[in-house]
């Protein structure tokens, strides 16, 4: 299969999600948060297998800016200053395909980890200060 191309991309930052379009008719809108967590960096993502970073806290971050890199990927810059992904075509209608999958997986790992994902706007426990 040929490299998927995007008709159409739009942020809705409002409601913190990525809408992209390919041409073979396929729609997916992608969270923010799903996308941060799953940033191609290397920050995300390690230097190879068994290195990566479970990324926490995430909730409510958003996109603020899109950079097209050449044609075949955009580069994603979120509030919480990450910048370093890139994510090209391919990546992004794959997470469109696998995007229920690949977030109960995230939800797997957090819940392993200890960690609690709290709704945007939900303040944080304070259980490790207490403790």
């Amino acid at each position: 299969m040929s490299m998927p191309i995007p008709t159409d991309i739009r942020l809705h930052q409002k409601s913190h999600f990525l809408e992209i379009s390919f041409e073979d008719g396929s729609t997916f809108k992608l969270p923010c948060e799903f996308l941060r967590v799953y940033s191609p960096s290397a920050e995300v993502r390690g230097h190879g297998p068994g290195q990566e970073v479970l990324q926490l806290d995430k909730e409510g971050v958003n996109i603020i800016a899109i950079e097209p890199m050449g044609q075949y990927a955009v580069k994603l810059y979120f509030d919480d200053g990450h910048n370093t992904g890139l994510y090209d075509w391919g990546l992004l209608y794959r997470y469109g395909q696998n995007q229920e999958a690949m977030w109960q997986e995230y939800l797997d790992r957090l819940k392993a980890a200890g960690h609690e994902r709290r709704e945007p706007g939900t303040p944080a426990t304070q259980t490790e200060e207490s403790e």
